[in-house]
C-alpha cells in the first residue's frame, strides 16, 4: 500500500508556521489559488501576507489585477488619513468584468489591515498594492496622458499620438486586434515611444525618495502596459499559447520592476492563480510551450529564493460566470473527480482541511506519477469539468507547500453583499 501524504492541521493562522519556517529568506512568496471566486482563498492567502508582512519584513503584495486600479489602492492606503470613506467605496474602481476578483469583502478586509498597518511605517517602509496584470490597455493610456499632461513635458507628443491611435477601438481592445490583423498599420510604434519618452525622463530625473519615485514609475508602468497589452492582443487572435506567455512575461517583468523600486533588500508577496505561480515546467502546460510567472520567478530569481505555495479544495462553491461577460454567479462545485489530487486528499485527511510541505512528500510512491490537478477560472461549467478544468501536475515539483480547503463556500462580491447590509461574516475560524 502506498505511502500516506505527511499533512500537517489547517485550522487556524497560527498553523501557518510550519510554512513560515518553510519559507525561510525567500525573496518572493507565490500565493495561488484554484479559482477566483473562492472565499477561504482570500482568506488564508491574507492571513499568511500579513504574518509575511508583519514578520519577515515583506514590502508589497502584488496581485493578479490591472495596474491603474491597483494603483488606485495602493495610493489610498499609504494615506496618513482615510480619505476614501470606506474599502468597499474604494474596491469600486474594479468596475471591468469579472468585478467581483477584488470588489469583494475579503479584500475589503484586508485593505483596511493594509492601511492601519502602513500609518504606524514611515512612508518610505510602508507597504504596497500593485497589479500585475496586462489588460488595462485603454485605461493605462489615459493614465498615461494624464500624467505628461499634468506635468507639461516631452512625453505629451508620443501619448497624445499613441492615443488618438487607439481611441477608435476604447470600448474593445479586442476590436482593435480584429483591425489590424491583416493590415500592416497598427499602435505598435506609437506606444513604444511613449514608452521610451518617459524611460528618458525617468534617467534624467530620478526623485531621491520613494513615494515621488513611485509616481514616475506608475506612469512608466501603464506605458508598458500599453505596449505589452498591444502585443498581448494581436497573439490572442492568432490563438495558441503566445498570449499566454506575453501576460505572464509581462507579470514578471512587472515584478522585477517592483522589486527594483523597493530596493535590493524588498521582499514580494505575490496573488495570482495557481496556474500562473505554480511552476508551468511540472504540468502538461509544457507540451504547448507555456510559461508562467512560477516557472520565470525560479529561472530569474533562483529557486531557493521563491517559495510557492498552491491552493485547492475538495468541493463547495464559488462565484463565476457561465461564459465570459456573463453576470455572476454562486455556482455549486462538485466533488473533486475521482483519483485527483484533490480527491486523494479529501481520502487522506478524512475531509478536514490541510496544510503539505513539498519537502516532505517529495518521496510518496503516488505523487511520483503527474495528478489531475482542479483549476477553476472566472468562466466555470461544472457540467463540463472533468473534460476541462483537471492540470496534470507533478504537484511536489510545482508548488514548495500547499494548502488543502476540503469544504469551500462562495466569496463575498460587493455587488452581491452591498455595504448597506454590513459586511458578512468572514473570519468564523479566526484570524
Amino acid at each position: 500500500m502506498a505511502a500516506p501524504f505527511l499533512t500537517h492541521p489547517l485550522r487556524s493562522a497560527a498553523d501557518l508556521s510550519l510554512v513560515m519556517a518553510a519559507i525561510g529568506n525567500a525573496r518572493v512568496v507565490l500565493l495561488g489559488e484554484a479559482s477566483h471566486g473562492t472565499h477561504e482563498y482570500y482568506a488564508w492567502r491574507a492571513a499568511l501576507s500579513k504574518r509575511l508582512i508583519q514578520e519577515k519584513g515583506f514590502r508589497f503584495i502584488a496581485v493578479e489585477g490591472d495596474w491603474p486600479d491597483c494603483f488606485e489602492v495602493n495610493a489610498a492606503i499609504k494615506q496618513d488619513e482615510v480619505s476614501y470613506g470606506s474599502a468597499a467605496q474604494l474596491l469600486q474602481t474594479f468596475n471591468r468584468w469579472p468585478t467581483w476578483m477584488w470588489g469583494n469583502w475579503e479584500t475589503a478586509a484586508l485593505v483596511d489591515w493594509l492601511h492601519q498597518h502602513n500609518q504606524a511605517q514611515a512612508p518610505e517602509q510602508r507597504v504596497g498594492f500593485y497589479g500585475l496584470d496586462v489588460y488595462s490597455l485603454w485605461e493605462s493610456l489615459q493614465a498615461v496622458l494624464h500624467y505628461a499632461e499634468q506635468r507639461g513635458d516631452g512625453a505629451i507628443s508620443a501619448a497624445r499620438q499613441a492615443f488618438r491611435c487607439f481611441e477608435p477601438y476604447s470600448a474593445d481592445p479586442q476590436e482593435y486586434a480584429r483591425a489590424v490583423a491583416f493590415v500592416s498599420e497598427d499602435c505598435q510604434d506609437e506606444v513604444n515611444a511613449v514608452l521610451r519618452a518617459l524611460r528618458r525622463q525617468a534617467a534624467e530625473r530620478f526623485p531621491a525618495n520613494l513615494p515621488e519615485r513611485e509616481q514616475a514609475f506608475a506612469a512608466e508602468q501603464n506605458a508598458l502596459v500599453a505596449v505589452n497589452a498591444e502585443r498581448y492582443y494581436k497573439a490572442m487572435l492568432r490563438g495558441g499559447g503566445a498570449s499566454w506567455n506575453v501576460r505572464d512575461e509581462h507579470m514578471m517583468e512587472t515584478l522585477n520592476r517592483l522589486l527594483d523600486l523597493h530596493g535590493p533588500e524588498s521582499r514580494a508577496i505575490v496573488w495570482a492563480h495557481n496556474t500562473h505561480i505554480g511552476d508551468a515546467r511540472y504540468t502538461d502546460m509544457r507540451r504547448e510551450d507555456m510559461v508562467n510567472l512560477g516557472q520565470l520567478a525560479r529561472e530569474q530569481l533562483g529557486r531557493q529564493r521563491v517559495f510557492s505555495i498552491g491552493f485547492g479544495s475538495y468541493q463547495g462553491a464559488v462565484i463565476a460566470g457561465s461564459e465570459w461577460g456573463a453576470p455572476m454567479e454562486r455556482i455549486t462545485v462538485p466533488a473533486a473527480t475521482r483519483r485527483s489530487w484533490e480527491d486523494q486528499l479529501h481520502e487522506h485527511t478524512n475531509g478536514t482541511d490541510a496544510l503539505l510541505l513539498s519537502a516532505e512528500n517529495k518521496q510518496i510512491p503516488r505523487l511520483q506519477q503527474p495528478l489531475g490537478h482542479r483549476a477553476i477560472g472566472v468562466v466555470y461549467r461544472p457540467q463540463f469539468e472533468q473534460f476541462g478544468n483537471y492540470v496534470l501536475s507533478d504537484i511536489p515539483e510545482r508548488y514548495d507547500a500547499f494548502l488543502f480547503i476540503d469544504q469551500t463556500r462562495a466569496l463575498h462580491p460587493l455587488a452581491i453583499h452591498p455595504e448597506a447590509s454590513g459586511p458578512p461574516d468572514l473570519y468564523p475560524w479566526g484570524e
